[in-house]
């Protein structure tokens, strides 16, 4: 094998690796959607729909505090270490004293979450006092099952395996709306049904994967607390997720501080914040999450074994995947944004004044994509050294660039100056990951910085002249698809579908075609890999 093609391989592996777990992404995101269609469908906006959703949101923030993220990015690099030392005993022991830990600190979290809700819920006040009671308590034991699906999760992606991790999130959706519809004629009302279904859910996202866990030759019991607590990797973990968590804890304190300036800015833009958003981190989440996921294990495994130049190289070329996918995609949106809020949220109720927040807050959110998706691929590289207080204090400094530009900005902008503020915050924590990383003196980042910025320009320009034909034709596409669809209320998929979809396609043509006009290597790569899965 040549030098060239043997670069180009952990390139591929990536690629491939990557694109499975964003169908299964997609998957789950469409079903995510329609799970919020049936909540809506069988609660409407009732107290019983409110009651829901604050019931579901104190178990599932304590998840993003404690489970999926800081569980795989202190996890995985702890155990790398112990898989390259080769050792499968120690390896066991650390398993099992993980194991144990989360098992008994879960349970004890869901166990007095459960008792002292009845003090947290009226904070929210909410109508359905008693029943946001009930179904809070009937939903912390999703915390438990969830936290011990995300060590499965963070076991399985160590040594490379994605699908049962990625199809875990489906089943949770599926489940949820199976029971919703099935259970509801069987329990006091449909939110309780809608409860049921996410414990169900959560158990089966850790059941699927353990006979995974269990074929890859991982086995483990419940060892003793003290002796859990002793173990060297444990105590190495705990002191990797501490920061990890005050970083989350910045991010949902950040939530809810720009919900705030959100709704003093003016009525609606609390609502058309969080379309934008929901559309953006559909698109964020098919590709960046998915990339920085398989990324992180391989990252550690270089990091762990000090090849550094394997390293840097898988570095940069995810930061080139991630500028090939989403410089395109918003230039695109950018142009089509419009006609996929109205697409896919106007009704009776979202009207057109819905539509053009919405919109006028997309405009400002999308140009943050590209930043949003590489601080998902820079973070892991941080966490593949074990380091996780860099990323934490970039997530902490780029909070406070966010709330002050929001505060400045909510006031003359409205919505789209908290949009703006979150994509300025979001460049600026892109700018301290890659200041924080080049500090270390084995990663030649330095080098490898001048080569990714002049492949982001080459991609901003080819983006423009794909998207010029597009911008130009816009209101002949328009208007072909209002033609077609008449005066039908039911039409909106063809007034609004047709003309993105005959965008998109130009827009995919000319783009394709101005990559291989220009030889570009990574779409070379992927497109590669594409017809040999074609062939397969």
């Amino acid at each position: 094998m040549s030098a060239s093609a043997g670069s180009l391989q952990p390139q591929r592996s990536l690629l491939r690796s990557g694109s499975l777990l964003s169908v299964l992404t997609l998957a789950s995101r469409v079903l995510g959607l329609l799970r919020e269609m049936t909540k809506a469908a069988l609660l409407g906006t009732s107290a019983l729909s409110d009651a829901f959703s604050v019931a579901f949101m104190i178990p599932n923030l304590f998840r993003r505090l404690f489970a999926e993220g800081s569980i795989a990015v202190a996890f995985i690099p702890t155990l790398k270490e112990y898989l390259l030392e080769g050792d499968s005993a120690k390896t066991r022991e650390f398993i099992s004293c993980v194991f144990t830990f989360l098992t008994f600190f879960v349970s004890l979290a869901a166990a007095l979450g459960a008792l002292f809700c009845p003090l947290i819920i009226p904070v929210f006040k909410t109508r359905a006092l008693e029943e946001t009671v009930l179904l809070t308590r009937l939903m912390f034991p999703f915390l438990a099952f969830i936290s011990i699906a995300a060590l499965f999760q963070g076991i399985l992606n160590s040594v490379r395996v994605f699908a049962p991790s990625g199809f875990a999130p489906i089943l949770l959706n599926a489940v949820t709306i199976a029971c919703a519809y099935g259970l509801s004629p069987f329990t006091a009302n449909p939110a309780r049904a809608m409860a049921a279904g996410i414990v169900i859910g959560g158990f089966l996202e850790a059941a699927i994967q353990f006979p995974f866990v269990w074929r890859r030759g991982f086995r483990f019991a419940f060892t003793g607390l003290g002796r859990a607590l002793k173990n060297s990797g444990v105590r190495r973990t705990l002191a990797l997720i501490g920061p990890t968590i005050i970083g989350m804890a910045a991010y949902q304190i950040n939530d809810l501080v720009s919900t705030a300036l959100a709704g003093r800015a003016g009525e609606g833009i609390v609502s058309s914040l969080q379309y934008s958003l929901r559309l953006q981190e559909l698109i964020l989440g098919v590709f960046a999450v998915s990339i920085g996921t398989v990324l992180l294990p391989d990252l550690a495994e270089h990091a762990k074994s000090r090849r550094w130049a394997d390293y840097t190289r898988l570095l940069t070329q995810a930061m080139d995947i991630i500028a090939l996918i989403t410089i395109p995609v918003t230039f695109f949106f950018l142009v089509q944004g419009d006609a996929l809020i109205r697409l896919l949220f106007q009704t009776r109720s979202f009207d057109d004044t819905s539509a053009a927040l919405t919109h006028a807050a997309f405009m400002f959110h999308m140009p943050g994509l590209f930043f949003i998706a590489l601080n998902r691929v820079l973070a892991p590289a941080f966490y593949a050294q074990s380091d996780t207080r860099s990323p934490t204090l970039a997530g902490i400094l780029s909070f406070g660039v966010n709330i002050a530009l929001a505060a400045a900005l909510a006031g003359p902008m409205r919505g789209s100056g908290v949009a703006l503020a979150l994509t300025i915050a979001s460049g600026a924590n892109t700018a301290l990951l890659l200041v924080f990383l080049s500090r270390n003196p084995q990663v030649a980042l330095g080098k490898a910085l001048g080569p990714a910025a002049l492949y982001a320009a080459k991609l901003v320009v080819l983006s423009c002249a794909a998207a010029a034909p597009v911008f130009l034709l816009g209101g002949r596409l328009r208007a072909l698809g209002a033609a077609l669809a008449g005066g039908s209320q039911g039409g909106r998929l063809i007034r609004y579908g047709l003309p993105l979809a005959l965008g998109g396609l130009l827009f995919a043509a000319l783009g394709i075609a101005l990559l291989a006009a220009t030889g570009d290597k990574r779409f070379k790569a992927l497109a590669g890999m594409l017809r040999n899965r074609g062939r397969s």
